[in-house]
């Protein structure tokens, strides 16, 4: 697989010689974590499902990602080559991707709530070589869903199924057999390691095309973040690192997989949200640090508030992913005894912005930080302008951590010849260079922190015989942040209601977070005198109805 993250070797002797690019990679924090702490906890996965526990020090931990990294060597997966991940939060995501980069594949992770029409696309666009999947998780069958898929991806040459007990399975082929011990293991873990700069993450995020872009870090761009991120909160080998976020977003992936073996401290992780559970492993382990979107906040507050069980050793919770209701700050802040830090970020750079941790609680409530360091954001007009202080306009970043760029898409990279990357925001800054994101030029809803792709599902839904104009835009949830509504005018003659719409996407395999979760049908859109729909007359109408 080539890769054309043009993005990289133009900013390298700036971000070297600026000290942001430091040339570390995972094996060489696995390595260390290893000779310092090989004995101490590196990772502990629960299944809220089953309740089953599994737990590794950092020298079990090691062994089972060489393990893994010779059993998919031994499978032809080779450097470059893309391994697609769609797990949930389960032990074999971490592993899988550190046994990745030991043989210098790239890790391609897929969220588990993707459907075939997402999948098809992503592992056609990506040349997946193989897919590490559950056998089924939450009702769904995976291995049945990926055998159909295998007509449809003819780059993808090895489905390995968690849960299957046959000889296809993850255990038969990866997690089993003593390959580290093979005589040729050590020259096919250290033979092809790859170089900073060399891309190691493929992951997709949506936008306003409606088609899902791959965006391409290399350990440099990932690293750059880390590191000050975790300086930034006072983190270090002392801490645990609670990541119930999936590892398949950026959030999970960086924070909850990477950022434990950087610092060399454990990370405890929860496949399916729940708060009860959450708050054992918390008291369980210590945790001391978690990252999570809004929902998972409030129902920590609200489930210790009810319960009357605390979370002691919990000193910092950063929540990102949309805007903090001011009221479950308050909330949360005293219930929990736990410093409430506001951030945004998006998979092309990670966290851009944080607030800090001796910042007044309002802070975490009014914006959404101040850039990490190796961080610039200015705020423009659609000129390019720079504007004042207070004004609202384009938020454009310069950052360190800014991905290689869109994989096969380079015309949409968005960053130009000085390094600045459109966002796609809209966003306000004060004179303490504090941020405020005030919306999208993006048409994207943030439900829970999960981008909902708008221009994909009203393309789907324009298809619906009954459909003449569709308009999905978001209205505020205090729990979730924000819900899809679509708003449609129907061809004459006809009608469509609720559970007919969702009952058509469902037929078009669209996953179910990205079904909106109300209906307006109306006479007429709101229109420009050029035809184009008034989006924010809409969100107006349904917020006041």
């Amino acid at each position: 697989m080539h890769f054309d993250a043009d993005n990289l070797p133009i900013r390298r002797p700036s971000m070297v010689g600026a000290g942001h690019w430091r040339d570390i990679t995972m094996n060489q924090s696995l390595d260390d974590a290893v000779t310092t702490y090989g004995d101490q906890l590196a990772l502990a996965a629960t299944q809220f499902d089953s309740g089953k526990v599994r737990s590794f020090t950092y020298n079990e931990l090691n062994t089972m990602v060489n393990r893994v990294a010779v059993g998919l060597h031994r499978l032809g997966v080779r450097a470059n080559d893309v391994v697609a991940v769609q797990l949930p939060n389960w032990w074999e995501f971490t592993v899988t991707h550190l046994a990745c980069v030991r043989i210098g594949a790239v890790t391609n992770p897929l969220m588990h709530i993707f459907r075939e029409r997402e999948l098809e696309f992503m592992l056609n666009h990506g040349e997946a070589v193989a897919a590490i999947i559950p056998s089924t998780f939450r009702g769904h069958d995976f291995a049945a869903m990926y055998a159909g898929l295998a007509a449809k991806v003819p780059s993808l040459q090895h489905i390995i199924a968690i849960g299957d007990d046959g000889s296809s399975g993850f255990d038969a082929l990866l997690s089993g057999p003593a390959w580290e011990n093979e005589p040729d293991a050590e020259s096919i873990l250290t033979g092809s390691r790859p170089s900073a700069d060399d891309v190691t993450q493929l992951i997709y995020t949506s936008g306003t095309t409606g088609e899902p872009k791959g965006v391409m870090h290399s350990a440099n761009t990932l690293y750059s973040n880390i590191l000050p991120y975790a300086e930034r909160l006072n983190l270090d080998s002392n801490d645990v690192v609670l990541m119930a976020s999936p590892m398949a977003h950026q959030t999970g992936f960086m924070y909850g997989l990477m950022m434990p073996v950087v610092l060399g401290c454990p990370a405890v992780i929860l496949d399916v949200w729940d708060a009860p559970t959450a708050i054992s492993i918390v008291n369980n382990y210590g945790a001391t640090f978690t990252m999570a979107s809004t929902p998972f906040l409030a129902d920590l507050t609200e489930t210790v508030a009810s319960s009357g069980t605390g979370v002691p050793s919990l000193s910092t919770f950063l929540c990102a992913g949309a805007p903090i209701p001011g009221p479950l700050v308050e909330r949360a802040q005293p219930t929990l005894g736990t410093t409430i830090v506001s951030a945004w970020g998006m998979s092309e750079n990670g966290a851009i912005t944080t607030t800090m941790l001796d910042d007044d609680p309002s802070r975490a409530i009014e914006t959404d930080g101040r850039p990490l360091p190796g961080v610039e954001v200015r705020i423009a007009d659609d000129d390019g302008n720079t504007l004042p202080t207070g004004d609202i306009g384009r938020l454009l970043a310069r950052a360190c951590s800014n991905f290689g760029g869109y994989l096969k898409r380079p015309h949409l990279n968005a960053t130009d010849a000085d390094g600045w990357f459109d966002t796609g925001d809209l966003a306000r800054v004060d004179d303490k260079g504090y941020i405020r994101i005030t919306g999208r030029s993006k048409d994207v809803i943030i439900r829970g922190g999960e981008n909902i792709p708008v221009v994909e599902i009203e393309n789907l839904l324009y298809r619906h015989p009954s459909v003449a104009q569709v308009a999905i835009v978001a209205y505020p949830d205090e729990r979730l942040g924000e819900r899809a509504c679509a708003v449609i005018v129907a061809k004459p003659d006809t009608s469509i209601d609720f559970d007919g719409m969702i009952e058509f996407l469902t037929s078009e395999r669209v996953a179910k977070n990205y079904l909106p979760e109300r209906l307006e049908v109306l006479d007429a859109m709101p229109t420009t005198p050029s035809g184009k729909i008034q989006k924010f007359k809409l969100r107006d109408m349904i917020v006041g109805a």
